[in-house]
């Protein structure tokens, strides 16, 4: 999780100011507080790989109540109560519409990218690393964003298609691009 945390706020910073050289005003307290804070209620029920946690949209929204509810019982009995509505609100999800929100959400979303990538590359063609890393890049590609989206297309993607892996990373790729383009 810690890992997690930190390259996630590394990519957000990275983006955060690629956005501000674009001319968007970064609020750079709240981007690093949700980086920072954004899986925090993981420390009560572990980190559930990817695959298993997406398996079906139930069994993510049940682990997202069961984060909140520990999350909750933690503030609540652990926090002096002088700063529990400070804690309720640096805790809560910070994935929203705000630039911050949406810098961490994109940042998340390439961790997973990267992470189903590796996978790959790494020959492994389970189905789920497949459907992984596309969901992962259609997501990336939506996330409204636009320096952010641009340099991913233009810089990372580009990289990312020429590496060698035991599966036509290539063709995976086109399908998103060509289902983003109709």
């Amino acid at each position: 999780m810690a890992a997690h945390s930190w390259k996630v706020s590394q990519y957000a910073m990275f983006f955060a100011t690629l956005e501000e050289m674009n001319g968007a005003t970064v609020n750079w307290k709240s981007l690093y507080e949700k980086t920072i804070n954004h899986d925090f209620a993981e420390v009560f029920i572990g980190d559930i790989k990817t695959p298993v946690k997406h398996a079906s949209p139930e069994l993510k929204q049940m682990l997202a109540h069961v984060e909140d509810k520990m999350m909750e019982k933690f503030i609540i009995n652990e926090i002096p109560k002088e700063f529990q509505a400070i804690f309720f609100e640096r805790m809560k999800e910070g994935k929203d519409e705000t630039l911050e929100g949406r810098l961490l959400e994109f940042a998340d979303k390439l961790d997973q990218f990267y992470e189903a990538f590796a996978e790959l590359k790494r020959g492994n063609t389970d189905l789920e690393f497949v459907h992984m890393y596309q969901m992962a890049l259609s997501k990336l590609l939506a996330i409204p964003l636009k320096a952010t989206v641009q340099y991913f297309r233009t810089e990372i993607l580009k990289d990312a298609v020429k590496e060698k892996t035991h599966i036509d990373i290539q063709a995976l790729t086109n399908e998103v691009l060509d289902d983003t383009i109709k």
